[in-house]
């Protein structure tokens, strides 16, 4: 269905309504996106409004991007990274009303998926986000700031599950004891993550921390992968963030909405696409210590949403929307599920990814 931008947001961008014709795109839940194609010549943008309430600072994501393009284009000119258009008063943001938009390209032939259906899915997906985090390797990380402070610190995350365990209504922590207590009997996961922050050789890179696949672009055809896009959230982080993240949401069939916990499974041929491209790029800029808790990366990815959603739970559903009263929990008893399934393969996982570390 065709609607409607105000007239000012498509001028700020050189456009006029009587232009162009405006739909809603993609499957984002964070910000309003929308797809605007020229009735001239068929060329397509996309204009977003950035949600205020997730990103604080937008001017943080826009000198983030522009600092990255910058440094990728002085050091690999022919990598494709999508960086928004400027306003026609060469701003890269526009802001009416305390609202903040953007545009950026259209990149044609290109498609996205919500999921991983196939493993070369997966390993295009995770190629591409290896290729990222290989060219901006040595970049300056000094300027970045963190468009959302304490994204990934799991130390916050676990320290606020405690204080929603302590601060809950009696009759939601009677009903969450037995997975609070399951949560917390992998409290080591978050003991390692705090180790491994002061570590040297487990450093800071920047890093996407949204890798879900739908956030790279894929050929139509082929499903080859293009590029990475929606870089909201490219900041200074640890590798697991970005590898734990594909963990979480490629290898297994179903996803956390999933209240049937018998379809939860961990899907080996998945796995190892996704470790075996990702691998492929970045695996050779790795410390050693970075190369021993790959592994480890989807446990801590896993274990830090699982403890979100249940502390939300216990909050009272304050963050998360929810569609009926225990959807946080069955979030939450999905992820537990799926933490436990990937521990048990443990031992037949590692062997994959010591097999990607050498090919």
């Amino acid at each position: 269905m065709e609607i409607k931008l105000n007239t000012s947001i498509l001028q700020a961008f050189g456009l006029t309504p009587e232009q162009v014709e405006i739909h809603r795109f993609g499957s984002g839940h964070i910000n309003n996106t929308f797809l605007v194609e020229k009735k001239q010549d068929g060329s397509k943008y996309v204009i977003q409004k950035i949600n205020i309430n997730v990103f604080k600072e937008p001017e943080v994501i826009a000198s983030n991007q522009r600092l990255a393009a910058n440094y990728l284009a002085a050091h690999y000119p022919d990598y494709l990274f999508i960086t928004p258009i400027p306003t026609t008063e060469g701003k890269e943001l526009f802001i009416m009303d305390g609202e903040y938009w953007r545009m950026i390209p259209f990149i044609a032939n290109s498609v996205t998926v919500d999921e991983a259906n196939s493993p070369k899915q997966a390993y295009e997906a995770a190629r591409e986000f290896g290729k990222l985090a290989k060219y901006l390797d040595g970049i300056d990380l000094k300027p970045f700031k963190a468009s959302i402070p304490n994204f990934h610190n799991l130390t916050l995350r676990y320290s606020a599950f405690q204080d929603a365990i302590r601060t809950a209504r009696e009759d939601r922590k009677a009903a969450a004891e037995e997975m609070i207590n399951e949560f917390l009997r992998y409290s080591d996961i978050a003991v390692t993550y705090e180790k491994l922050k002061t570590n040297a050789d487990f450093r800071d890179r920047l890093m996407h921390h949204d890798t879900k696949i739908n956030n790279v672009l894929l050929d139509k055809s082929t499903y080859s992968g293009i590029c990475v896009c929606d870089l909201d959230t490219l900041m200074p982080g640890k590798i697991i963030s970005d590898l734990g993240d594909m963990v979480r949401t490629y290898v297994c069939p179903v996803s956390e909405e999933e209240k049937d916990f018998s379809l939860i499974m961990i899907r080996d041929e998945y796995f190892e696409a996704l470790m075996k491209g990702y691998l492929e790029e970045v695996g050779s800029s790795l410390s050693q210590v970075e190369k021993d808790h790959l592994f480890f990366a989807g446990k801590f990815m896993i274990y830090m949403q699982g403890i979100r959603f249940l502390a939300d739970y216990l909050n009272g559903d304050i963050y998360y929307p929810i569609k009926y009263a225990t959807h946080n929990y069955d979030r939450a008893k999905n992820q537990l599920v799926l933490l436990q399934k990937l521990i048990e393969k443990e031992a037949p996982l590692q062997a994959i990814i010591d097999k990607c570390l050498v090919a």
